[in-house]
């Protein structure tokens, strides 16, 4: 029976349990299809029948070429096999660079400005694998600037068979570019010169744990930094035998939470299982949140920007903090809302041209790294503001989370729609001078009524499931508590 690829192939990426129904006929099915929809096209209209070998005596390409990584999944090998020979059948050369986190790839795709694919299912469980493909300079392929065409033709491969392989097939061959990655992020932010600071790190056995040591110097191949690291879970293993590698559940930053503050580290720092998102702990214990970091983060690029004499805009998500714009407006910033989802994040810096973007789930975007999200770049960043300064990291957070959030929170309904218009109307008639916006869902506001307690909540639906997902901030925790109460009890009345 042909696999329904709708099922694996959503908005962002391919996404499923191996082997089924994310096979290696899956694989190679949907890098024929990348290969002809996304790479000859970047390379030459079309045009694959070229020389056999990648690059001019200039260096220049000459022929369609694309980059692969995977994680540390047990099943990366064979699908990245399968998927290369979709590739080669079709004329196009690979440079494989193996083990590698998210963000590392996209440093390939952006350095060598060819397209990427990565194969990870970032912080799904063991039996998942998935491919986030992007275009030359690491731009993503999402459902509107590619993905639903592979989808589409991958589906054909699959029920009436692959094309002909060309006469001249691609070729395959290895690079290791982790070095030079690490040396790329140390140069857009100095950790050299702060003062000394002990960190415990939480890899999750995910690829935070082949890519710190390096970055950070522990294992010897970089100078060292004035950092003393304490590891958790380096161990890269695919069956994550600790804990599931998301550390935006707080059940799996409790280790992470407990070693800090035995160690009397200054920080703590998670990353999710192909380390392209990261988690802060404070040295109490206590989880910063991402719209703190993207506020802290945001600050300090736009002081590079406001050094330079160029203006800055800054991107920000529908469900960060209020306090996310307001702090950077008095900044100086210019600050774009958008909603929520990578593909449309990355988008939008792309057009506002925006030196930094950041998310309430912990993914982070950088103008100097093509746009796109990197947990290790904004580690740096993080272990810098806290290194330059000697105010311990609660203090940093603190000034950059004045308000009270509820935390994202999912309740399963029949309908979406007809819960959603309910809440809607419930709260329109109770707060006449309610804000309303549709961005994406729906959000509520109260908070520039000028009269009443200031509030405002999310609620989205999930692509994949019956799920509607609510986000609640207040000004006063006891108005966030009810607000969350009243429109829970809403969602979830029969």
């Amino acid at each position: 029976m042909t696999v329904d690829l709708t099922q694996i192939i959503k908005a962002y990426d391919v996404r499923g349990t191996v082997p089924e129904p994310f096979s290696p006929d899956v694989a190679e099915a949907v890098g024929a299809a990348f290969a002809r929809v996304v790479v000859i096209p970047a390379f030459a209209e079309g045009d694959c029948d070229l020389p056999a070998t990648t690059q001019g005596s200039g260096g220049e390409p000459t022929r369609p070429a694309v980059v692969i990584g995977n994680d540390m999944r047990d099943s990366g090998p064979e699908l990245v096999a399968a998927f290369t020979r979709g590739l080669t059948d079709a004329g196009v050369d690979v440079i494989h660079i193996g083990l590698c986190s998210t963000d590392g790839l996209y440093y390939a795709s952006g350095s060598r400005d060819l397209p990427g694919a990565m194969f990870t299912a970032s912080h799904n469980p063991a039996g998942y694998n998935g491919i986030k493909m992007c275009h030359p300079g690491a731009r993503p392929v999402g459902e509107s600037s590619g993905l639903a065409n592979i989808r589409s033709l991958a589906q054909t491969y699959l029920a009436d068979g692959l094309p002909t392989p060309v006469a001249s097939p691609g070729s395959v061959r290895q690079e290791d570019l982790l070095i030079e990655y690490a040396k790329f992020l140390r140069g857009l932010v100095n950790v050299a010169d702060i003062r000394p600071l002990k960190v415990v790190i939480d890899a999750g056995n995910g690829m935070g744990g082949h890519t710190v040591p390096v970055v950070l110097g522990t294992e010897g191949r970089l100078p060292a930094l004035p950092l003393e690291i304490v590891p958790l879970y380096f161990e890269l293993d695919g069956t994550f035998p600790n804990h599931e590698a998301n550390p935006l559940d707080p059940a799996n930053i409790v280790d992470l939470q407990k070693a800090v503050v035995e160690h009397g580290a200054d920080l703590g720092i998670a990353f999710d299982g192909d380390a392209d998102r990261c988690f802060f702990v404070d040295e109490t214990g206590r989880a910063v949140t991402g719209s703190a970091v993207t506020t802290l983060v945001g600050l300090r690029e736009l002081a590079k920007e406001q050094a330079a004499g160029r203006p800055a805009t800054i991107i920000y998500n529908l469900i960060c903090s209020k306090s996310v714009p307001e702090t950077l407006n008095a900044a100086g910033a210019r600050t774009v809302r958008t909603r929520v989802g990578h593909s449309f994040i990355k988008a939008q810096m792309a057009a506002e041209n925006a030196v930094f973007g950041g998310e309430h789930s912990a993914h982070y975007y950088f103008r100097d790294f093509w746009f796109a999200d990197t947990g290790m770049l904004t580690a740096l960043h993080v272990l810098a503001a806290l290194g330059e300064q000697e105010h311990p990291m609660s203090a940093l957070s603190m000034m950059y989370e004045p308000y009270y959030a509820s935390g994202e929170i999912n309740s399963t309904v029949t309908d979406v729609a007809a819960t959603t218009a309910k809440v809607v109307a419930a709260y329109r008639k109770a707060y006449p001078r309610v804000e309303l916006d549709e961005l994406d869902g729906v959000t509520l506001s109260n908070w520039d009524a000028g009269d009443g307690p200031r509030w405002w909540f999310s609620l989205r639906a999930s692509n994949t499931e019956p799920l509607l997902r609510l986000n609640v901030e207040a000004a006063d925790e006891d108005v966030m508590e009810k607000v969350r109460d009243d429109v829970l009890a809403l969602v979830r009345e029969g």
